[in-house]
């Protein structure tokens, strides 16, 4: 054999290791990706609790007469942006599932 054909033929040979080495960082790095959308999906059940469990105090805030001299509590402030967080934060929510839910799945 040639030194030419030789260096052809480990150069075919890199060429593989290569490729089988990029197979195996492209399934780890899916594997991290997975891993980070599975705790982001549970950190956003979290926050979605507890969005509406502040919502929820917010109504019951609500329900209390406040004298009309008074100036509005910060509690107040913080409770009613919390309640409009946990609506944005639940319609975004449901339309994020409706459009995982029409995509079919693309795995490799």
């Amino acid at each position: 054999m040639n030194p030419l054909a030789s260096r052809k033929q480990l150069l075919i040979a890199e060429s593989e290791l290569n490729r089988a080495q990029l197979v195996g960082d492209m399934a780890v790095l899916t594997a991290g990706v997975r891993t980070l959308t599975n705790r982001a999906k549970s950190f956003g059940s979290i926050a979605s609790a507890a969005a509406v469990l502040v919502a929820g105090l917010a109504a019951f805030q609500r329900g209390k007469p406040a004298p009309a001299a008074k100036k509005t509590s910060w509690l107040q402030t913080i409770l009613k942006g919390a309640g409009l967080v946990s609506t944005l934060w639940l319609g975004f929510r449901s339309r994020s599932h409706d459009h995982e839910n029409k995509q079919p799945n693309s795995r490799v």
